[in-house]
């Protein structure tokens, strides 16, 4: 089963203020990284990169080792991916949603993922919440735990057949729906995704300090 990639990288880093995508992270921008992850897997035929000409031409210009298509975002998340999704072949079976902020994606993980949106139809990445959780008063105070167990942190890329995304979407726009990421696109039509634990960092730049870390782990 061929699987293309939605790389969604249409954002304004409004919370970084800077383009964070265009960051340097040990000597390569942040998306020029998560564009490498995708090329370096066997199981990526295809990438659809969503994101503004600007920032395609300044941080991933150049001849790539498989098929790269460009395409603009949308005024939200759910609109991007909509908009990458009418540029997926249409002979690819699975699509690969992933934010292009998660630089540090392994290849090994990806490939994890895409085997088990083979076998459900369904999957994604996450990692299994670990911390205590307490659930505060308006005013801050912690007032009582929160049990952990069954709860998951969501990642990318999240994997699914082609036509189930396309439903999803479908259903979203038409419900006038807003959902954070694909899984939830999913709950809407009835569908689980299975939960796929990472093995690898695999951290979302939202604030400097995240670039710091990424690097650190880089390094190491």
């Amino acid at each position: 089963m061929s699987c293309c990639a939605i790389l969604v990288a249409a954002g304004s880093s409004r919370r970084m203020g800077f383009d964070k995508l265009a960051a340097p992270l040990a000597g390569k921008p942040v998306l020029r990284r998560t564009l490498e992850a995708f090329l370096a897997s066997d199981v990526i035929n295809h990438i659809v990169v969503v994101a503004p000409q600007d920032r395609f031409d300044a941080l991933l210009a150049g001849e790539h080792s498989k098929p790269v298509t460009r395409v603009d975002g949308g005024q939200d998340r759910q609109d991007s991916v909509r908009n990458g999704l009418a540029a997926v072949p249409q002979d690819c079976d699975l699509v690969a949603v992933h934010d292009g902020a998660r630089p540090l994606v392994s290849p090994t993980d990806i490939a994890r993922c895409v085997e088990a949106a083979r076998a459900t139809g369904a999957a994604a990445l996450a990692r299994p919440v670990t911390e205590t959780l307490k659930r505060s008063d308006a005013a801050g105070f912690a007032r009582e735990s929160v049990d952990r167990d069954l709860l998951w942190f969501m990642e990318t890329p999240q994997i699914f057949r082609t036509s189930l995304l396309r439903e999803a979407c479908a259903a979203v726009m038409d419900r006038k729906l807003v959902t954070t990421d694909e899984v939830s696109a999913l709950e809407a039509i009835g569908t689980p995704t299975r939960l796929i634990a990472s093995v690898a960092p695999n951290p979302k730049i939202t604030h400097p300090s995240d670039l710091l870390l990424a690097e650190a782990l880089l390094r190491a």
